[in-house]
C-alpha cells in the first residue's frame, strides 16, 4: 500500500507527455519536472524555514535550541558577573556604600552575580537591557530586571522617550521616563548600538541570524538523514517495456506524491521503493560532498564572531586565530567581556549616583580579581616596580590603587 502501490497501479501506456519543468497543461511545476520519461524531483526545503529576528524568536531558537548561541552567551554573562565590583570617588576606593550594598544583594530573590548575568543575556539576546529600582521612602530599597520583550517605548512628539509601558500578563505599569525631584527615572535602559533606531538596540544574535538558521538547520537535516538513511535527490526515470510514458494525470499525481513525502528536511533521506519499470538515478550532491560538518562549524564560527568569543574557546575546530587557548582567553577578556561589563557598571554607577545624590562616585569593576587577566598584571607590576624615578604613591596610581593615606 502507500506510494509504490499507488505508483503500480498508475503504470500503462500514455500517448503523452507533459513538457520538462512544467505539468501537461504547460504551468510551471516546482520540486519536480518531467522530461523524456524521467520525473525530476528536487527535494526542495520547506519554505518560510528562515525565522523572524524578534526576540522570541532568538531567544527560543538561538539560546534555547542552539548549543554555540547558548556557550556563547553563558559564558559572556557569567565571566562578566564573576568580577566584583568597585566604588571610586575620584582616586579613592570607597569600601562601604549602599551602592555596593544593592549591587551585592539587589533584591531579596537574586543576588548580584544573578542580576549581571541576566543584564548581560538581555543585552546579547536583544540588544536592550532593563533595571528598575524600587523605592522607598524616597530611597532605592532593591533592584530588578526587566524582560526587554515585555517593554514598549513610548515616544513623544520631539522623538524622544516621554515613559515605558511593561506588560506582564494582563498587567500593565507605565514608568516615567523622567525622575521627580531631580532624580533619575526609576528605570534605567541600557542599549547596544542600533544604526536605525534612536531608542532600541541592536541583539549581536540578529546579526549572525543567517548562521544561526543555517547551524539549526543543518543540525535538523544531519539528524533527518540518519533518522532515514540517507539517500540524495535525483531523477525518478519510467522506463516501461512498452516504451510508453506516463498520462498527464498519472505525472500530476505521482509528483505531488514525492512532494509530501520526500520534501524538507524532516523527510530527508527517506528511503524509496522503485517497482514496475521506474529507476531512481542520483543527481543531487551527497550529504558528503556538501559537507554539512564544515558547513556547520563555519556557521558556528560566524555565530562565535558576532558575539565576540574566540571560536577555540568553544571547541570549534578550524580556527588557528590563536596560538594557544590562554592568548584567546586573554582576548576574550580584553575584547568582549571588559567592554560589556564596563559599560554595564558605568551606567548603573551613574544612574544610582543621581538616585543618592552622589554624582562624583564610579561604579567600576576590580581587575585584579580576573585571574583570566594575571599575566598582563603581573607584568605591570613589574614594570611599575622597575621605574625608580616613580614615587611609592605614584606608583600605586599607576597601578589602579589609590595614594597612600
Amino acid at each position: 500500500m502507500g506510494l509504490m502501490t499507488t505508483i503500480a497501479g498508475w503504470l500503462g501506456g500514455a500517448e503523452t507527455r507533459a513538457p520538462v519543468g512544467g505539468n501537461a497543461t504547460g504551468r510551471e511545476s516546482k520540486g519536480a519536472g518531467y522530461a523524456g520519461g524521467a520525473l525530476v524531483f528536487t527535494g526542495a526545503a520547506d519554505p518560510g524555514a528562515w525565522n523572524e529576528p524578534s526576540y522570541e524568536a532568538l531567544a527560543r531558537f538561538g539560546f534555547m535550541q542552539n548549543p554555540i548561541v547558548y556557550r556563547s552567551v553563558r559564558l559572556i554573562a557569567e565571566t562578566a558577573a564573576a568580577i566584583p565590583f568597585v566604588l571610586h570617588d575620584g582616586p579613592n576606593e570607597v569600601v562601604r556604600h549602599p551602592i555596593l550594598d544593592l549591587m551585592r544583594r539587589p533584591n531579596s530573590g537574586t543576588d548580584g552575580p544573578s542580576l549581571v548575568e541576566t543584564l548581560c543575556g538581555h543585552l546579547l539576546l536583544s540588544g536592550n537591557a532593563y533595571l528598575e529600582a524600587a523605592n522607598f521612602e524616597s530611597e532605592v530599597k532593591a533592584l530588578y530586571s526587566l524582560r526587554p520583550d515585555r517593554m514598549r517605548i513610548i515616544e513623544g512628539r520631539d522623538g524622544w522617550p516621554v515613559g515605558y509601558e511593561y506588560r506582564a500578563g494582563h498587567s500593565v505599569r507605565r514608568i516615567a521616563a523622567d525622575g521627580s525631584d531631580g532624580r533619575p527615572s526609576t528605570l534605567l535602559h541600557v542599549r547596544l548600538f542600533h544604526p536605525l533606531a534612536e531608542m532600541a538596540g541592536y541583539s549581536p544574535l540578529a546579526a549572525a541570524q543567517t548562521a544561526l538558521d543555517l547551524h539549526n538547520a543543518a543540525s535538523r537535516w544531519n539528524k533527518a538523514l540518519l533518522d532515514n538513511s540517507a539517500r540524495p535527490s535525483g531523477a525518478l526515470v519510467y522506463q516501461p517495456a512498452d516504451g510508453g510514458n506516463l498520462a498527464p494525470e498519472q505525472f500530476d499525481r505521482l509528483k505531488a506524491e514525492l512532494e509530501s513525502g520526500y520534501a524538507g528536511s524532516a523527510r530527508a533521506g527517506r528511503p524509496m521503493l522503485l517497482e514496475g519499470g521506474l529507476d531512481w538515478k542520483a543527481m543531487a550532491l551527497s550529504p558528503k560532498d556538501m559537507d554539512f560538518i564544515e558547513a556547520r562549524n563555519g556557521a558556528a564560527r560566524d555565530i562565535a564572531l558576532a558575539f565576540g568569543v574566540p571560536p577555540m574557546l568553544l571547541g570549534i575546530p578550524g580556527d588557528l586565530t590563536y596560538a594557544n587557548y590562554a592568548e584567546a582567553n586573554r582576548a576574550f577578556f580584553r575584547l568582549t567581556v571588559l567592554p560589556l561589563i564596563s559599560r554595564l557598571s558605568g551606567a548603573i554607577g551613574d544612574w544610582l549616583g543621581g538616585h543618592f545624590a552622589a554624582p562624583e562616585l564610579r561604579l567600576g569593576v576590580d581587575l585584579d580579581q580576573v585571574d583570566g587577566l594575571s599575566a598582563e598584571r603581573e607584568a605591570l607590576w613589574a614594570r611599575v616596580g622597575a621605574a625608580d624615578f616613580l614615587s611609592r604613591s605614584e606608583k600605586r596610581v599607576a597601578v589602579g590603587y589609590g595614594v597612600e593615606e
